[in-house]
């Protein structure tokens, strides 16, 4: 335990320092964070945090809400069920009414919530874990959920649930060989607001994530939007102390010569679903223009 903390402790310097040296060299680079409100919570008891709600296609889309700092768990459980009224308009929560957390208790980075038999009043109990497991794995240094129900292991998954769960699962191979799971973060257009949406592909193909991420971003998929333009490249990648450096062609500008913070963000979720990095540094042609911050 005491060398997973200075592991922890020596990346998070060396990654701080990277960050440091990328904004002295460039003045003109950009730092943005997944994160928003945070000024809210210098002045109250109150956080933003993201959970996971169902959109029309019944698909879980991320999307930010406020909770009590002191009472996080026991308010997520609310807002997932379906008796919530607090619910944004577009979206609708899935756990069983008369659903009650009976209790909960972490270790080891491990949140482990033992639930009332409420919870197995569903036809749809996959879609409910993945939206409750994604939804925790949201909270600071959680990296697995238990889920208990009156005490008793939750029968036909395994016992730690994190995100190998994948999350609005699309299986596209043809065989069974060379298969790369990867999650792509799209947006999903409801009513005035925009919220995005992470799949996960099941794929036959042996590139590296990141690869696939963009080429897969090039691609609308249904009803979800992705904002990249057919001509970007990536031109080249690279990792270094927690952050990964990705060089692009001019067409990550649009006409303006801007970048949308909307495919800024797609790239970064999905970039930060599937690597273990906390900053994506966003280059063009070898010039640092931008930089994202994991958002936990």
């Amino acid at each position: 335990m005491q060398n997973k903390i200075l592991k922890k402790l020596f990346n998070t310097t060396v990654t701080m320092f990277i960050i440091l040296t990328i904004l002295t060299i460039n003045k003109t680079s950009n730092t943005n964070t997944l994160r928003t409100n945070l000024e809210i919570e210098n002045i109250t008891n109150i956080s933003t945090d993201n959970i996971y709600l169902l959109n029309d296609d019944n698909l879980l889309v991320k999307t930010n809400i406020f909770l009590d700092k002191n009472k996080k768990i026991e308010n997520i459980i609310k807002y997932l069920t379906i008796s919530n009224n607090k619910t944004p308009s577009g979206l609708k929560a899935y756990l069983p009414k008369n659903i009650k957390l009976i209790n909960y208790f972490i270790g080891d980075n491990t949140l482990t919530v033992n639930l009332s038999k409420e919870f197995m009043n569903t036809n749809n109990l996959d879609l409910q874990v993945t939206g409750l497991v994604y939804s925790l794995l949201e909270l600071n240094d959680i990296d697995n959920i238990k889920i208990q129900v009156e005490g008793k292991q939750l029968d036909n998954y395994n016992k730690l649930l994190n995100r190998n769960l994948g999350i609005n699962n699309k299986y596209l191979f043809n065989n069974r060989y060379d298969i790369s799971k990867v999650t792509v973060y799209y947006i999903d257009k409801i009513g005035n607001k925009e919220y995005y949406v992470p799949v996960t592909k099941y794929v036959n193909d042996t590139r590296n994530k990141v690869e696939i991420i963009v080429d897969e971003l090039k691609l609308s998929d249904n009803n979800l939007i992705s904002y990249l333009n057919d001509n970007v490249k990536l031109l080249n990648y690279r990792e270094e102390a927690n952050v990964l450096f990705l060089n692009f062609n001019n067409y990550l500008l649009d006409q303006n010569k801007k970048i949308y913070n909307e495919i800024l963000n797609t790239i970064a979720y999905s970039i930060f679903d599937n690597y273990d990095v906390n900053v994506v540094c966003f280059e063009i042609n070898s010039k640092r223009v931008d930089l994202i911050t994991k958002d936990k």
